[in-house]
């Protein structure tokens, strides 16, 4: 699973005339079943979506597909991790 972490670096109005485009971006890979989850971060100055995926590279294409990416608007960081423990219920969802 991946943690990609962004970091807005334009003012939130310039970022919200793309918010559209993004939430279409991210509906894109929900009904993939690549992302897990997404969220603005408290207080707003990115956002969080947890992916799967099978390597880094993927998730780095991904990421290109990003309007705020596309626009340069946020900074992208990704983070690995194996889960090891998890919440029975999102044992199928996980693949373990």
């Amino acid at each position: 699973m991946f943690i990609i972490d962004l970091n807005y670096i334009v003012p939130l109005e310039e970022l919200d005339a793309h918010m559209a485009d993004h939430v279409k971006y991210l509906r894109k890979y929900y009904k993939k079943n690549v992302f897990v989850a997404s969220a603005r971060k408290v207080p707003r100055t990115g956002g969080i979506i947890l992916a799967l995926a099978d390597s880094k590279e993927t998730v780095e294409k991904l990421i290109r597909e990003d309007p705020f990416y596309k626009h340069e608007l946020a900074e992208f960081t990704i983070t690995e991790f194996l889960t090891s423990q998890y919440h029975p219920d999102l044992k199928a969802f996980l693949g373990h």
